[in-house]
This record gives C-alpha cells, sequence and structure tokens, in this order.
C-alpha cells in the first residue's frame, strides 16, 4: 500500500515535473500552514499581478514568528511560494523574516519558470506587508480593531 504522498505524487503529470522541482510539486500539492490565524499579531492580504491574492497570518512572541500561516487563491506556484514562506519565516525575528526575499523563496524551491517567479515576490511582499502590520498594531493596538479579515 502506497502512502497517501505517494498517491498525490501520481496525480503530478510528466510534463509537470519536466517544470517543476520536486519541492514545488510537494509543496503546491501538500501545503504547509494553509489556514488562517484567529487575532494574529500581523495580517496582510496582497494581489500579485496576475490577479492572484495571497493572506499571510502571524503569531509573534518575544519577537519571533512563532507561527505563520498563508491563504491564497492563486495556482500551484503560488501555493508552493505561500507554504514555503510560512516555513521559511517560522522561527525567525521579525528583523530575519522580514530579509526574506524573492531570491531566498525562489532558491528555497529549486526555481520556478519564469513566468512563475512573481509568485514567490508576492509571497515574500505579503509576508513583509504582514510585518509591517504587526510593527504598526504593536505602537498602535487600536488599529486592530479595525481590521477587515
Amino acid at each position: 500500500m502506497s502512502s497517501e504522498s505517494d498517491e498525490l505524487q501520481d496525480l503530478v503529470p510528466a510534463d509537470a515535473r519536466s517544470i517543476y522541482s520536486e519541492t514545488v510539486i510537494d509543496h503546491a500539492m501538500a501545503p504547509r500552514n494553509l489556514e488562517a490565524i484567529q487575532n494574529a499579531d500581523g495580517f496582510a492580504s496582497e494581489r500579485g499581478p496576475c490577479g492572484d491574492t495571497m493572506e499571510i497570518w502571524l503569531r509573534i512572541k518575544s519577537g519571533c514568528i512563532a507561527r505563520a500561516t498563508f491563504m491564497t487563491d492563486g495556482c500551484g506556484p503560488s501555493i508552493a511560494s505561500g507554504s514555503m514562506v510560512t516555513e521559511m519565516a517560522t522561527g525567525k525575528s521579525t528583523g530575519e523574516a522580514h530579509r526574506i526575499t524573492q531570491r531566498d523563496v525562489l532558491d528555497a524551491l529549486g526555481g520556478l519558470p519564469e513566468d512563475s517567479e512573481h509568485c514567490a515576490l508576492l509571497a515574500a511582499k505579503t509576508l513583509k506587508a504582514a510585518l509591517k502590520d504587526y510593527i504598526a498594531t504593536k505602537q498602535e493596538p487600536w488599529k486592530r480593531t479595525y481590521r477587515r479579515h
């Protein structure tokens, strides 16, 4: 009997395997941290150039990201990028997480086709916006009341 992961991998067409790395396929088929956090410490929703939307929620403890989650209405590369950026950010200080770039996400995924690289940019940009929201609500906690999520 094959594992659930093996069964999911069998669903990936051979041509997709020639375009995407195994890491991209894994994160797209079995995304990590795919959920919303209630009363998050930081939140952002960004729209990419192709129309995909990504949302990132952060739980911050003692200046470090204890939990990062995401949701997207985007394609497989968007899902993989959101999954990867939340994995990369978890456990890092807010300053370290703020330095995560599109290139970092692309490198961690093993690359994306040129026409999908904007998905990694969307993930990095949304993470930075969620960190910015965390800082703003930390400085002015009343702003949390007016969030729309």
